[in-house]
């Protein structure tokens, strides 16, 4: 049985899985990485709770905790079907720029607290120069990764074409 792409869907759920799989590996917790792949490699990159609870075979609650997380990293936007009061949870081609861009505020926000806690324990102390090389490697891949957003962005427009 394929679907209406002639894909396999057995295949597509295994893809999800193993995606999710990874993305759990590298931190994100379970339902949430299942969302996100199931969007991902969904053609439309939008889908209601109720279809997502029906690909991952879920329950609407899991659904709705994990889209609330991912849209509070930035992973996913909501928005209201037209003509309904359904939302649907979208992923964006450019979702890992935003999630990236979006670290880079609470990136900040670390160093500025670093920062107080060096002044706090004192430079010279074991946690002061632990927290001031913490510091330092923010600031270091701070400058780096604005820069790379900004290739990422001259990249992408080669290869995709402008958005």
């Amino acid at each position: 049985m394929s679907d209406v792409a002639g894909r396999d869907p057995e295949a597509v759920s295994n893809f999800v899985e193993r995606f999710a799989a990874q993305l759990v590996e590298a931190g994100l917790a379970r339902m949430p990485a299942r969302v996100f792949a199931a969007l991902l490699a969904s053609d439309s990159g939008a889908l209601t709770s109720a279809e997502l609870s029906e690909r991952l075979q879920v329950s609407p609650a899991g659904v709705s905790g994990a889209v609330r997380y991912l849209s509070q990293v930035h992973m996913l936007s909501r928005e209201r079907e037209p003509g309904s009061r359904r939302e649907r949870y979208r992923v964006h081609s450019d979702q890992w720029y935003e999630a990236l861009t979006n670290r880079e505020a609470i990136i900040k926000r670390w160093e500025d607290a670093l920062r107080e806690g060096v002044a706090s324990l004192g430079a010279e102390t074991p946690a002061g120069r632990r927290l001031a090389e913490t510091l330092a490697f923010f600031e270091f891949i701070e400058k780096d990764v604005a820069e790379m957003m900004t290739r990422w962005q001259i990249h992408r427009a080669k290869l995709f074409g402008e958005r």
